[in-house]
């Protein structure tokens, strides 16, 4: 049996030598496994690709794919599930978040024949800022409601996937990927492995709160059409409310005979409404946007250097 560990990389020379030694030290465990490693350097700026050199020179395990450019972690799978070769893969972080020794009890619930997959879920967030796990837990929440992906809270990309699961990943091509979801939309049999929370060995993460904001809104927009339901409703809505203003200064004009005053109270209202507009807007703005970059058809990642052979460098 082939196993294939893909390990995406940016900038992460620091971490590099300790996840290689832990990895080796995991595979010596694995008796009966043909195991690959295959190391994507996303693009870094630093020694990564250099020190990738000097260790696929020393392990002819490794293979490494060296894109052109930063084109960022889902394209860095992405690119790792299209060149796999094992009948089992793995994806997991070079900063040993992903801890290795978790592989072999993987291994063996997928060997139960009972999963088809092994997906790995954090039961605390232990050094972690609290204002970030605030809004994951939350956003977990949301996702959950008003999409068809199924993801837990906690989960990490961390997961050990049956050829045939991999195989459905790879068919779902979409250029803008959240893998998240795509792990929970295409379906299978999946089992949840807790872990407590593993601090990066080495290095510095490379998620500001600002991106994994933004990378939360390109999840709910790749998984569901809520927010547009939103501008929608909250149209009619307003719609509705304004004409109930209308007809109740009309009313009031002709029975009391007042004067229509109020022109702060004015202001604020058409600059309430006009912000809404340019909200809903946004909001279709962004997945009209997304279906731009969609019809393109550019390719996810571009690679622009390896030592491995029959490689799919562009896709």
């Amino acid at each position: 049996m082939k196993l294939s560990l893909i390990i995406p990389c940016f900038n992460e020379e620091a971490a590099l030598p300790f996840i290689y030694q832990e990895l080796v030290k995991v595979s010596g465990m694995l008796h009966g496994y043909d195991v690959e490693y295959l190391f994507i350097n996303d693009g870094s700026s630093d020694g990564t690709l250099a020190l990738l050199k000097e260790l696929a020179a020393a392990d002819s395990r490794i293979r490494y794919y060296s894109f052109s450019r930063n084109f960022g972690k889902e394209a860095a799978m992405y690119a790792g599930f299209c060149n796999a070769k094992g009948d089992y893969v793995a994806v997991l972080d070079a900063d040993l978040q992903d801890p290795p020794s978790l592989l072999p009890d993987m291994l063996k619930l997928l060997e139960s024949g009972e999963y088809d997959s092994v997906a790995t879920r954090r039961i605390n967030r232990e050094g972690e800022p609290p204002i970030r796990s605030f809004f994951a837990r939350q956003f977990y929440k949301l996702i959950n409601k008003i999409s068809d992906a199924d993801i837990v809270d906690g989960a990490r990309d961390f997961r050990l996937m049956k050829r045939e699961m991999v195989d459905a990943i790879i068919k779902l091509n979409e250029y803008n990927r959240f893998s998240k979801g795509i792990f929970g939309w295409i379906g299978f049999r999946t089992y949840w492995l807790p872990y407590q929370n593993v601090e990066r060995i080495a290095g510095e993460t490379k998620w500001s709160f600002w991106k994994l904001f933004k990378y939360a809104i390109d999840g709910i927009i790749n998984f569901s059409q809520a927010p547009l339901s939103i501008a929608s409703y909250g149209g009619v809505l307003l719609t509705f409310v304004s004409f109930a203003a209308i007809l109740f200064v009309i009313l009031r004009r002709l029975i009391f005979g007042d004067p229509v005053e109020g022109w702060a109270s004015l202001v604020c209202i058409i600059t309430f409404i006009g912000g809404v507009q340019l909200f809903c807007m946004g909001i279709m703005g962004q997945y009209l946007s997304k279906t731009y970059l969609e019809t393109k058809k550019r390719p996810h990642f571009i690679i622009a250097e390896t030592n491995a052979e029959d490689t799919i460098k562009i896709n």
